[in-house]
């Protein structure tokens, strides 16, 4: 032990759980070239919620006839478009021993936390159950919500990483709101608007004015041009079936 810890001076630093939104890329097969060709589509859809966000690649229903993926080739397309790959889920020995060589972080799949895995990466699923469990305020009960009773204003983010959030006011352009389970907004979403983020396909969004630049649910989004076309600046509720976002009028649902 150094003289500085035992001397009772403060550390540099701390280590803390955190809850943070990321963006899964569900990869299928890899073409360098098509790749980015996609890659740049799909963020010139939404190029404000891509820009500079955190990504996992997921490696779950990987279809490629080898093991022998280049993450060194698919992390320096991520950052020509201002994406960062930080890890990656699942894949098997041989594609985790890959993206342990390119210094990604290996969390395991879903329901696949095996012995390999856990060796891998020991802490991940660890941390994932504590956020996505957390502790209630009784037995079997529900996370409390958190209520944010003022409007929300862009450039600002709001996050209920353990319940609902409920918003009595308006979501401002520019503005993001985010929750493990559902989001109730009691006035319009002109923002962004994220529920289900640890994975819960169940959750909803809800809102009285849907005038929002991008809605998810468990990862699967739409922004304002797919939006315009149901329910638009009208009150509704969007909820996920068969991996699409449906809009439903309120007073119909």
């Amino acid at each position: 032990m150094s003289d500085t810890a035992t001397s009772g001076v403060k550390q540099g630093f701390q280590l803390k759980s955190a809850s943070v939104s990321m963006t899964a890329l569900e990869l299928y097969y890899f073409d360098d070239s098509e790749f980015e060709e996609v890659l740049r589509d799909k963020i010139s859809q939404a190029p404000g919620f891509f820009k500079d966000t955190p990504l996992i690649i997921s490696l779950e229903k990987y279809q490629g006839l080898d093991s022998e993926l280049d993450f060194f080739k698919i992390i320096g397309t991520c950052r020509r478009n201002h994406i960062h790959v930080i890890g990656v889920r699942g894949g098997n020995d041989d594609q985790r021993r890959l993206a342990r060589g390119a210094a990604l972080a290996l969390l395991p799949g879903s329901g696949q936390r095996d012995r390999t895995h856990e060796t891998d990466q020991p802490a991940a699923p660890e941390t994932e159950a504590a956020v996505a469990q957390a502790p209630s305020t009784g037995a079997g009960d529900p996370p409390p919500a958190r209520i944010i009773t003022q409007p929300v204003r862009s450039g600002q983010q709001i996050h209920a990483p353990e319940g609902d959030l409920v918003i009595l006011a308006p979501v401002q352009a520019g503005a993001e709101v985010l929750a493990a389970g559902n989001i109730h907004v009691y006035g319009p979403l002109r923002g962004r608007a994220l529920a289900g983020i640890h994975g819960a396909e169940s959750a909803r969004i809800f809102c009285q004015s849907l005038e929002a630049e991008l809605v998810s649910i468990a990862g699967h989004y739409k922004i304002s041009e797919d939006l315009q076309d149901n329910g638009w600046k009208s009150a509704v509720q969007i909820q996920l079936r068969d991996d699409l976002l449906v809009v439903t009028p309120l007073d119909k649902a």
